[in-house]
């Protein structure tokens, strides 16, 4: 998944909301929240598989618009972001645990190269994996 493709999406539920004086619709069904819960539970099991967002929207059976707006009401982010930071806590609790290499870990987390681990790691920890 990309940051680009939900930053699109994002833009495209925007214009949509203008006809609406700009005010987005905040009336989610619960029906959509249970199925956006249940992507986000597959993300915490798996963060290290493939979740594009056209992927996961269409395994909760609702458009990438409103997959993206529900989950970013539930969660406070964007999915690749919380694929990120899933991905990022799974690799720390491992650092700690596990006499594995950084690099190694990098890419079990689904990491490209262990730049973009270190990068990420840094962000969002304030340390570096080692």
């Amino acid at each position: 998944m990309t940051e680009w493709e939900e930053i699109s999406v994002e833009l495209a539920a925007r214009a949509l909301e203008i006809p609406n004086g700009g005010e987005p619709n905040r009336g989610s069904s619960s029906a959509a929240e249970a199925r956006v819960t249940r992507i986000i539970r597959m993300i915490e099991s798996c963060p290290d598989a493939q979740h594009g967002l056209t992927a996961i929207a269409r395994e909760a059976r609702l458009s990438r618009y409103h997959f993206l707006r529900i989950f970013q009401q539930l969660t406070g982010l964007t999915p690749h972001q919380y694929v990120l930071r899933a991905r990022l806590r799974r690799a720390a609790t491992r650092l700690v645990l596990e006499p594995a290499r950084v690099l190694d870990i990098a890419l079990d987390s689904g990491f490209g190269d262990v730049s973009n681990f270190n990068h990420a790691f840094r962000a969002e920890f304030g340390v570096s994996p080692r």
